[in-house]
């Protein structure tokens, strides 16, 4: 399972710029998720080949007053659940009172702390980072998370001896990995019994993390499935209160690990912007989605009928997710979305031959040709695969740099409805420079100037015989 970093320090010392520069994204609060304020963001960052889970929070206040006070509660959750801590400090500020405060909050935890000196640029280090060796945790790290100058170096250090988990062979493990995520209280655990069977006792679980995620495997419908629960599944007396605390870090965990991720909420409530932000995260890993409806047979015939309205205004980001409506307490449509979940993992795991790519790609700039940039149209060769959950399709061509927003959808969703990749996000990237086969066109070319002007040698004749 994915590390779990979380920066910490004091306000206004560069948390949030940090968060922004790991995750690549432009706005942290770009990153809000269930359960938590503005002030405490999840994401995900990636050194090498090892992924990563950040954390950003908002600052630790050694007497909050007002707003504060929420603050440091949050930010006490995220020290509490994170493997590794980042502390930040202002180089420029020097070591202030403020920081020994935060000093002595981390040591208490018993976790790894990595000292980072903030807005370090154009400062000797040497001497910015002299004070703050008094705090015990080692030889801090300058950087500057505006710049990005000292970012990589200081995660190579913090994920050091995290060996990345190497990829599982998918052509042996056949298992459809699931992961059940929604706020709480809208049924999950139900749903989790109604799949694995309420009168099996899980006693024998596939050993997980420190983290406690439990790798839980059950078959259904002549298929093989696992069940990534981050709460770890219980003795039945136990499941309500266990699945429901699972933290935050946890449920990005399952996203990573899932190939398709079912998110449940409860039809009495409405959608709001924290269920958005996690339906996004889910959606920019390229995992397979489902939204499963809870609850629907308390819901009054009459009702029914808004419910569904409001949901397409609420999930119009996602048109392509298939909703389905069910009661985990009573079955009704679990086996549907049972079949659900099976169609969208044979989606993800589709193989697409390069060929029938490139024909396809071919029509849909037949029907709807890219635009002009400069005077000139932008040119698309030819695609081919990328990688499978998500599907990931490539195209070659001129100009792929000014392939606008709106032409990379239409494309998407051409190549989902050509090739039926049911409930998946579509990633399409752009290759530009020249086609593979203009080398081998040009020495031809070059090769036949040469012999032309007899540079080069000539190919040679056959003498026509003498005629008689």
């Amino acid at each position: 399972m994915l590390p779990v970093v979380a920066l910490v320090g004091r306000p206004n010392v560069g948390k949030s710029t940090l968060f922004n520069r790991l995750t690549g994204t432009r706005d942290a609060i770009v990153a809000d998720v269930p359960g938590v304020t503005r002030d405490r963001q999840y994401g995900f960052g990636k050194l090498g080949g090892q992924p990563f889970i950040v954390v950003d929070t908002g600052g630790l206040v050694e007497q909050p007053s007002g707003l504060e006070t929420p603050m440091r509660a949050q930010t006490e959750r995220a020290v509490a659940e994170a493997d590794l801590l980042v502390f930040i400090a202002d180089a420029r500020s020097g070591l202030t009172p403020q920081d020994h405060f935060v000093a002595r909050e981390l040591r208490r935890s018993g976790k790894p702390v990595f000292l980072a000196l903030n807005k370090a640029e154009g400062l000797d280090t040497a001497i910015a980072g002299a004070d703050f060796h008094a705090l015990g945790f080692g030889e801090p790290m300058a950087i500057a998370a505006a710049h990005g100058e000292g970012c990589r170096e200081l995660m190579e250090r913090v994920l050091e001896g995290i060996e990345p988990q190497p990829p599982l062979d998918e052509s042996k493990d056949r298992a459809i990995r699931m992961a059940i995520i929604g706020r709480p209280n809208v049924g999950k655990s139900t749903l989790v019994n109604r799949l694995i069977g309420e009168e099996r006792v899980i006693a024998s679980d596939t050993p997980g993390t420190t983290r406690d995620s439990i790798f839980v495997p059950f078959q259904r419908d002549e298929r093989e499935f696992v069940l990534i629960d981050t709460a770890g599944v219980r003795r039945r007396a136990r499941i309500d209160d266990a699945i429901e605390r699972a933290s935050v870090a946890k449920t990005l965990q399952a996203i990573e690990e899932a190939h398709v991720v079912i998110f449940v909420c409860d039809a009495h409530d409405v959608i709001g912007e924290q269920d958005a932000s996690v339906l996004g995260l889910a959606l920019n890993r390229g995992r397979a989605l489902l939204i499963a409806v809870n609850k629907w047979d308390g819901v009054p015939m009459e009702q029914r009928d808004e419910i569904r309205r409001q949901l397409g205004l609420k999930l119009d980001f996602v048109p392509f997710v298939p909703v389905h409506f069910i009661s985990a307490r009573h079955g009704t449509g679990v086996g549907e979305l049972v079949q659900a979940t099976i169609q969208a993992y044979d989606a993800a795991m589709r193989e697409i031959p390069t060929a029938v790519l490139t024909r396809t790609l071919e029509r849909a700039i037949q029907q709807h040709q890219p635009p002009l940039v400069r005077g000139r149209r932008i040119k698309l060769r030819y695609a081919h695969q990328g990688g499978r959950n998500p599907p990931r399709i490539i195209i070659h061509g001129n100009q792929t740099k000014d392939v606008p927003e709106s032409y990379t959808r239409y494309l998407a969703n051409v190549f989902r409805r050509e090739f039926d990749l049911f409930a998946s996000p579509v990633a399409v990237e752009y290759r530009g420079g020249r086609n593979p086969y203009d080398a081998a066109r040009k020495a031809d070319h070059e090769g036949r100037k040469k012999a032309a002007s007899g540079s080069g040698p000539r190919p040679s004749r056959r003498r026509r015989p003498a005629s008689r």
